[in-house]
């Protein structure tokens, strides 16, 4: 069962801007280490940045908490073959877990400046894993 659905999207020159105005310090605030090295390693870091917070922010709408989360707590992996996947940590996962969350699905994109995700939730509302 479908319980919960976000999507979201995050003009690439925003988070550009913020990591150029706030050197390291943005970085530190919004992404965990390993989002860090991932995101330092591609040619284009801000499309990656920007893709993650946008991850973030959907997870958020799917959970249907509008704050109180760390942003530290949302980390986007990059799993084998490269596709894209959720850790939730501290008040995220018991988030989840109160709302019955079994599995999650990431989906994420960039082009014309934008970046964007989706994030699916899944498991049976009720049900604490």
């Amino acid at each position: 069962m479908i319980l919960g659905l976000g999507i979201d999207i995050v003009p690439i020159a925003r988070i550009e801007h913020l990591l150029t105005r706030y050197p390291g310090r943005a970085e530190r605030k919004l992404f965990s280490p390993r989002e860090r090295e991932d995101c330092r390693s591609r040619a284009n870091r801000a499309e990656h940045y920007a893709a993650r917070f946008a991850a973030k922010e959907a997870l958020l709408k799917a959970l249907g908490v509008p704050f109180g989360l760390h942003w530290h707590e949302i980390e986007v992996r990059t799993g084998i073959g490269g596709a894209p996947h959720l850790e939730l940590s501290g008040e995220a996962a018991r988030a989840a877990t109160r709302r019955g969350v079994q599995a999650s699905h990431l989906s994420l994109t960039h082009a014309g400046g934008m970046a964007a995700a989706v994030v699916v939730l899944e498991g049976q509302a009720g049900v604490r894993n």
